[in-house]
């Protein structure tokens, strides 16, 4: 039956990377910048697929090969992408040097000073243990590996603690339409304010490159880089017409960047962050925005559901045409207003429950004769069954990765 599992398991997994890959990925990536990033989250997610079979191995007492090697693929795959291919490649996209040998370089330099950093840490650590000549056995390996599992626990302990109490009570908080109007209220303000920075940023940005490229000649040697950034700005222009540089201004140094290469590259990675702030700040005011006049319209149609025949009236759209249309916006009406509170709701309850089960299952886990987690309750309720065990593993996952 293990074949059943992967048939089903393997596309799950596969949808929901192709999905945030979609939701996610700018109009305009690189398509292996895409692979790459859909790779990582399939090396990540394919624990949906390993434990459940490792699960199932492990309760009936068999050595599985296959998936000794999987898990090692995993990891392996993990850690290179990790700390070796994504920060080289998110080192050369964000790079403003202007040919493949440059950007690379300007890559590796920032990782190796990062790195370099680190590798200081450890060998401070490391020869801090050999001074006080304590752990005389451990090996360089066994030190590496226990300072890689203490980083790899702190982190997930940072992130799962903000998950297990603020996702569930925010979801609670949230249901209340007057908390939710002032909070989206608030970050609707705080978004204007940062995105008319990153607009004044963007725009100063544009206007030092366009008077750099004014007052550069024909026969200058870095003409060939200004005309890359010209090309990069015109690009941009057409892209989205309805932007308009405004409030441009120079600073002390802002026509110093017609040096030498460098300094191009610099002028030409200015822009390209000011471009992605921007615009990263545009689709979070803008997805505020929507938010709060989605919110709005809710609580005009709960207001008027018995004027409107319990029809849903939208802002955005027309009132939908024919019989199935007036049935289907009662149906959004019934949802939107008054079904989806008590879903979210429930929704919180279960992710507070399963914050309180991780919570018990980790302060249980050493070794004491009594079975605390919830988790491994419901996987030894249902005995030997595989399919029973392989379906409780993926739920119980889902809803920790919910949490998390």
């Amino acid at each position: 039956m293990m074949w059943v599992f992967y048939l089903i398991s393997m596309p799950l997994t596969l949808g929901m990377v192709l999905l945030t890959l979609k939701y996610f990925a700018g109009p305009y990536v690189p398509r292996y910048v895409l692979f790459t990033v859909g790779y990582t989250w399939f090396c990540s997610l394919s624990i949906i697929i390993l434990v459940p079979a490792d699960i199932w191995t492990t309760i009936i007492g068999q050595h599985n090969g296959g998936i000794s090697f999987f898990w090692s693929w995993s990891y392996w795959s993990t850690f290179l992408l990790t700390w070796a291919v994504v920060p080289i490649i998110q080192g050369y996209e964000d790079a403003g040097d202007f040919t493949v040998a440059e950007r690379l370089k300007t890559s590796v330099h920032v990782n190796l000073v990062f790195y370099l950093c680190i590798g200081s840490i450890g060998l401070f650590g490391l020869i801090l243990l050999i001074i006080l000549r304590k752990y005389r056995n451990v090996t360089i390996l066994g030190f590496a590996m226990a300072c890689s599992n203490t980083f790899g626990l702190v982190t997930g302990a940072f992130l799962l603690g903000f998950g297990l109490s603020e996702i569930p009570k925010g979801i609670w908080k949230n249901v209340d339409w007057t908390f939710r109007q002032k909070v989206l209220s608030q970050k609707v303000a705080k978004m204007a304010v940062k995105l008319d920075d990153a607009h004044q940023e963007f725009s100063n940005a544009i206007v030092v490159a366009q008077a750099t490229s004014k007052q550069m000649s024909k026969r200058d040697p870095l003409r060939p880089y200004m005309n890359v950034i010209d090309n990069m700005l015109l690009q941009m222009f057409s892209e989205d017409p309805s932007f308009k540089p405004q409030g441009g201004r120079f600073g002390e140094n802002d026509m110093d960047y017609d040096t030498d290469e460098k300094s191009m590259a610099a002028l030409r990675l200015q822009i390209k962050r000011a471009r992605e702030e921007y615009y990263r700040c545009k689709s979070e005011y803008m997805n505020f925005v929507m938010e709060a006049l989605e919110l709005e319209d809710t609580i005009k149609n709960y207001d008027r559901r018995h004027a409107t025949g319990w029809k849903f009236i939208s802002s955005f759209r027309p009132e939908r045409a024919g019989a199935l249309g007036s049935f289907l916006d009662m149906i959004e009406l019934v949802y939107r207003c008054i079904l989806r509170k008590q879903l979210e709701k429930v929704l919180a309850v279960i992710l507070g429950c399963m914050s309180a089960a991780i919570l018990l299952a980790e302060a249980t886990i050493l070794p004491s004769g009594v079975d605390l987690s919830l988790f491994s309750i419901l996987i030894n309720a249902v005995g030997k069954q595989e399919v029973l065990v392989q379906v409780n593993s993926v739920i119980i996952f889902f809803l920790v990765l919910l949490v998390a």
